[in-house]
């Protein structure tokens, strides 16, 4: 059976994660740990999680020429993904996220540096035209640069054969013209906020604001509600997906 050919545009950060016995207040030092180091960002997590269920995989991205940036392509060469459209910057760092886990909560605190994600440029995204336009799927986040992020969302709805789908964070404000454009969008709660100004407590508010978006073009909303499970969006019908009981260990990523 022939593979989904899925494309990634966008981020790879490596997590620098600790646990600490609370969350620091402003100017408080807290001693933690373990620490644990892993290539990371929802870039490269999407392009992983791809990879795992068996699809051919391409990453587009940037990291910087170090330490970092050869963890990141030595994890895509183990993970069986196409690097030949990975940027290498000599003059920035490969993306980091610093990452605070509640060992008590599992809630969490980032930081994200993009460092090299910011290089990821419209001449990148030419060079690798053939192998977008040509996926089946082209999966983007908001990690690296809005202009590219817009542009790639055009490529592919002009190609007539991918579709796009993006998963808008962290969440930044995009133009109409780009909402039409995009077969499906992933947002959680507080990004669909941003997205439609409104405030979302309920599934009931989730439902109308995925709405919303549904009225500017976009085809299909996935909305992520935590442990209150998802929302699934379209013109069609809407769909309550619930979640089930887990042990918190960790929410990053999750």
């Amino acid at each position: 059976m022939k593979k989904s050919k899925i494309v990634i545009v966008g981020s790879y950060n490596t997590d620098l994660m600790s646990k600490t016995p609370w969350l620091p207040k402003h100017g408080e030092t807290v001693l933690g740990g373990p620490f644990k180091l892993g290539p990371g960002g929802k870039g490269s997590n999407q392009a992983v999680a791809a990879s795992r269920l068996g699809a051919e995989v391409h990453f587009i991205g940037c990291v910087g020429e170090d330490y970092f940036g050869e963890i990141a392509r030595n994890n895509f060469i183990k993970e069986k993904i196409n690097i030949d459209y990975l940027k290498i910057s000599r003059t920035n760092h490969t993306g980091m996220a610093l990452i605070l886990v509640d060992d008590k909560t599992a809630e969490n605190m980032i930081v994200v540096a993009p460092g090299a994600n910011m290089e990821i440029n419209i001449l990148l995204v030419e060079n690798a035209r053939d192998i977008i336009v040509s996926a089946d799927v082209v999966l983007l986040q908001l990690e690296i640069s809005v202009e590219i992020v817009e542009y790639v969302v055009k490529m592919v709805y002009e190609s007539n054969k991918a579709i796009s789908i993006l998963n808008p964070a962290p969440g930044k404000k995009l133009e109409r013209k780009v909402w039409e454009k995009v077969s499906l969008i992933t947002p959680n709660r507080s990004e669909l906020e941003l997205i439609t100004n409104r405030s979302i407590v309920t599934v009931e508010e989730a439902e109308k604001a995925a709405q919303e978006v549904i009225s500017v073009g976009v085809k299909n909303v996935i909305v992520t509600l935590g442990g209150e499970g998802a929302l699934v969006v379209n013109t069609d019908k809407t769909t309550y997906v619930p979640s089930y009981q887990v042990d918190i260990v960790d929410t990053t990523g999750a």
